[in-house]
């Protein structure tokens, strides 16, 4: 009974120490988004937004690709010390954007850390799903989740730092507090132990599915194809309020990046909390009575976004701003903290992280394809009106998650 109890009690030790590894994973790719300004008049080719655009889609392009096997790697090796090495290794790329003099050298940097961060959201959220059983679930990675917002909102605050100071000394302190927290979890963080854990990731078992074989697994569940398909969907609108927002409300409200940086990605991080704070308890309960209610939770999240992207493209005051982006907040905390538990109801414990991670690959090329063409559009003048696109994107999203997915168990092993 004791060390059932000290087991649950360090279950939500876990969600709290990779709560701040989620937020340094987003505050330092994020902070990035604000700082253009700041940086274009060290980096002249930072002028042009489409130069820009390519420089936010590197990252996602690499992530995309890595994904896939970073999420292999995460079934067959240690979580611990592949979340270690994940941060310590973007940690001291974000240390070093502060030296760079050319918009090559960030360039390269920037597709670095795409693959030092890809390592980290496969690995972070099976190993909280391991440690949490259904009835905490969905809560306990909403909780986690809700660091990447708090980093998003953080990383809104990079222009104001680079007011303050400088852009260089911005990524060089930020990189600092990296390395220094990836010593911690040295000593901190506990792999989760049991049958099914140890079965997949030890090195003398011979019952390991090979890696060709646990890919032929996953893309033969049907189930699966519409999860894949609603979350890529769903990154569209995701990546583009991460990359564009601030962008998108200095121009349609007329106020300066300094301002814009922070109210927009503040608003998103406040509801999103939200969000899961209604989403995740919510979820836990109804998946008792009903096996479709994460589902079901997730699909009201997306309803609410469909509007909130509507009103976004739409709105040209800072009360339509600020209300859309609560509402679209709302929503994609509601979706985002049942991702892995409804990927839970159709992958067994050993595949998790592989599956999420080929998610991740589809849904960050998607949003490296849409940053891209956001970019061309912000040229253009005509961001609003893409924004407005990506709510028809939502609502087919919506349609095949409510119709395809029929959960037979909350917890597939």
């Amino acid at each position: 009974m004791t060390n059932k109890k000290s087991n649950n009690i360090y279950s939500w030790v876990v969600v709290g120490l990779l709560w701040v590894v989620a937020l340094l994973n987003y505050l330092d790719r994020q902070m990035l988004s604000t700082m253009r300004e700041a940086m274009q008049i060290d980096i002249i080719e930072l002028e042009s937004a489409a130069n820009f655009g390519r420089l936010m889609a590197i990252f996602l392009w690499i992530y995309g690709i890595i994904s896939p096997f970073a999420g292999a790697v995460a079934d067959r090796v240690s979580r611990k010390w592949l979340i270690i090495a994940s941060l310590g290794v973007w940690s001291a790329v974000t240390l070093l954007m502060g030296y760079c003099t050319s918009y090559d050298q960030i360039l390269c940097l920037r597709a670095l850390m795409g693959v030092s961060e890809a390592l980290y959201i496969p690995a972070g959220l099976s190993l909280i799903a391991d440690w949490h059983s259904g009835k905490s679930r969905s809560f306990a990675i909403g909780i986690h989740m809700t660091g990447l917002y708090v980093g998003q909102a953080a990383g809104g605050f990079g222009a104001t730092i680079a007011d303050a100071f400088s852009w260089q000394q911005t990524f060089h302190w930020f990189g600092i507090i990296g390395i220094i927290y990836a010593a911690i979890l040295m000593i901190c963080l506990r792999e989760k132990r049991d049958s099914v854990r140890n079965e997949a990731v030890s090195t003398t078992t011979t019952t390991k599915i090979p890696l060709l074989k646990s890919f032929g697994m996953i893309f033969s569940n049907i189930a699966f194809w519409a999860i894949l398909f609603f979350f890529a969907s769903t990154s569209l609108p995701g990546w583009a309020t991460k990359n564009w927002l601030p962008t998108l409300f200095a121009d349609s409200l007329n106020i300066p990046m300094s301002e814009a940086g922070p109210i927009s990605t503040i608003t998103i991080a406040i509801s999103s909390f939200i969000g899961i704070m209604i989403g995740g308890p919510l979820s836990d309960k109804w998946v008792k009575k009903n096996l479709k209610g994460r589902v079901y939770t997730s699909a009201i999240g997306l309803a609410l976004m469909i509007p909130a992207l509507l009103l976004l493209g739409l709105g040209r005051t800072m009360t339509a701003a600020v209300s859309a982006g609560m509402f679209f907040g709302v929503g994609y905390g509601m979706f985002d903290t049942n991702n892995m538990p409804i990927l839970c109801q159709f992958i067994p414990s050993r595949l998790r992280s592989t599956a999420y991670g080929i998610m991740n690959m589809v849904g960050v090329m998607s949003g490296a394809v849409c940053t891209q063409v956001l970019g061309r559009w912000a040229d253009g003048g005509n961001l609003g009106m893409a924004f407005t696109v990506l709510g028809g994107v939502t609502a087919l999203a919506l349609i095949i998650q409510i119709i395809v997915l029929r959960p037979q168990t909350d917890d597939m092993q």
